[in-house]
């Protein structure tokens, strides 16, 4: 049986909340998605920067995610949990959680277990860095906010990690309240963020 869980993304265009659906589990339908509708919106705009003779350093980061491969990759695995987000019949996010992965390294926690997110990834037509005006907002937030109740689930009172591409960097730090650990040098030099127990009670509420 599938869980799913009501939620409101924001129309961008509007500033009106808009009735989503938050999935329990990436499906084969999702992974269709990704191929057939957001591929194709980032291929047009990887094609626009090349034409201007933009290398891919300056293309949309994660163009050469793969969800299939990831999905694939964990099947079966216990520790991983994954979601998707649908609004208005499309695919509007992902996201790959994985419970058994990582320690805090916050002074205040450090030690305890934590939920470690993957990867989250919003589809094109919501990002400035694909198109000029955006369809929804609130991805983020909400594939945050389900990672923080994944892992109360657990018993680790909120306790989440990430590692950061550079263009979500003020995000974590300033809409969800991180603590900036700085760049990680172990992990592609990608800047590490993570949330404490107190920081997940005033994000989430």
């Amino acid at each position: 049986m599938v869980t799913s869980y009501p939620v409101f993304l924001t129309d961008k265009r509007t500033g009106e909340p808009v009735a989503a659906e938050l999935i329990e589990t990436i499906s084969e339908a999702d992974l269709r998605s990704v191929e057939t509708e957001w591929k194709p919106v980032t291929n047009a705009k990887i094609r626009a920067l090349m034409a201007k003779g933009l290398s891919p350093a300056d293309w949309p980061e994660g163009w050469h995610w793969k969800w299939r491969d990831k999905v694939t990759a964990i099947n079966g695995l216990l520790a991983f949990r994954t979601f998707a987000l649908r609004c208005e019949g499309k695919l509007q996010g992902l996201m790959q959680l994985n419970t058994a992965r990582a320690r805090c390294r916050v002074p205040e926690q450090a030690g305890k277990d934590l939920v470690y997110v993957d990867y989250i990834e919003t589809a094109p037509w919501n990002r400035t860095a694909i198109v000029d005006t955006p369809r929804f907002g609130g991805v983020g937030t909400i594939m945050i906010r389900a990672a923080i109740e994944v892992s109360r689930d657990h018993e680790l009172r909120g306790r989440i990690g990430l590692h950061s591409l550079p263009s979500a960097e003020a995000f974590y730090a300033n809409v969800c309240g991180m603590t900036d650990l700085g760049l990680d040098g172990t992990y592609e030099g990608l800047r590490y963020f993570e949330m404490t127990s107190v920081q997940a009670d005033a994000f989430s509420g």
